[in-house]
């Protein structure tokens, strides 16, 4: 398995539970959307339910960043393309793009993933044929360019 760009693995459309007092998509359902599109990585890396319930590994995500680029509207379509940016035997650094009509960009997430043994729990490194994969797509993707919003800090001009 390999992907030359960003998986397209995670699609839905704005519910409208999700709507803010302001008209559009509220910041949490972002995040909710990415955790989807996160699960939907876990599966093609092999770590799905049958996996963790025989292996006992999950992934815990260390830590995220969302830029909220555009609004998303009731009703709307949405995917979320992943790009893995960089990883090594325990962690998985991924970059989520959600887009409107396919290529129009309305937030991000960069996140850092451990792969956590649920017996413990505790950090372990991920099991060879998940490494595999993620190492396939990681290749895949070093040719790719990193977003713009990867790697960025929260800071106020000064």
């Amino acid at each position: 398995m390999t992907e030359n760009a960003p998986l397209a693995l995670y699609q839905d459309h704005v519910q409208s539970d999700w709507i803010d007092y302001n008209g559009h998509m509220s910041e949490g359902y972002y995040a909710i959307a990415f955790g989807n599109a996160t699960d939907k990585l876990m599966d093609r890396i092999g770590m799905d339910a049958p996996f963790r319930a025989r292996v006992r590994f999950t992934i815990y995500t260390m830590e995220t960043h969302i830029s909220y680029l555009l609004e998303m509207a009731e009703g709307e379509s949405l995917s979320v393309t992943t790009q893995v940016l960089e990883y090594d035997a325990k962690r998985l650094r991924i970059f989520h793009a959600m887009l409107r009509q396919g290529d129009i960009v309305t937030a991000t997430q960069e996140a850092v993933l451990l792969n956590v043994d649920m017996e413990g729990p505790k950090a372990v490194p991920f099991d060879p044929a998940v490494l595999a994969k993620i190492e396939a797509i990681g290749q895949a993707h070093a040719g790719l360019d990193w977003p713009p919003q990867a790697g960025r800090a929260i800071a106020l001009k000064r």
